[in-house]
């Protein structure tokens, strides 16, 4: 898996489509065969498919997050910045607890493009920004966080509370 999302985000990070990557460079899982055109489906729709996938800010609305998902946006001057590839590393290393909390994850390293988050966010740099399900710029760091430390950030969310009241039946 690691080896096929460091080529898709290789992909995505040199604006080429995965469909002009040779075939035999690309090695999908079961999971990923299934749906091989997923260009029908909503950013949310391939998110919830698989939360581990990275998506490029070009492709991102926040709107259309809003109550769905919580936004991880690692920002960068380009590509081959060391804490860029840090924090990629540092937040592959635990997808399951990103997706529990219904963490989406959004890369934009190429500040010529000025993509709607870019503008919205106004990043120097690198940088990651948490947003909250409500919308709500919840965290900026300027330096790469490791999953623990986003996590915790997370279950402090009044929204993320709120989901465990409401999973535990303790909120009625």
């Amino acid at each position: 898996m690691r080896h096929w999302v460091i080529t898709a985000l290789a992909v995505v990070m040199t604006g080429f489509s995965a469909n002009s990557v040779p075939a035999q460079d690309v090695a999908l899982t079961d999971s990923e065969a299934i749906s091989a055109d997923t260009t029908a489906l909503s950013v949310v729709e391939r998110w919830r498919a698989d939360p581990g996938i990275i998506f490029p800010a070009s492709e991102i609305n926040l709107n259309e997050l809003i109550f769905f998902a919580r936004p991880v946006v690692v920002f960068a001057d380009n590509a081959n910045d060391p804490q860029f590839a840090r924090q990629i590393d540092l937040l592959l290393a635990d997808l399951s607890g990103l997706a529990l909390r219904d963490v989406i994850i959004i890369v934009d390293t190429d500040p010529a493009a000025r993509s709607a988050l870019r503008q919205t966010l106004r990043p120097r740099g690198f940088g990651l920004v948490l947003i909250d399900k409500d919308g709500r710029v919840a965290q900026r760091k300027p330096a790469p966080w490791d999953v623990r430390e986003l996590t915790r950030a997370i279950d402090k969310m009044p929204t993320r509370i709120q989901e465990i009241r409401d999973r535990d039946g303790l909120d009625q």
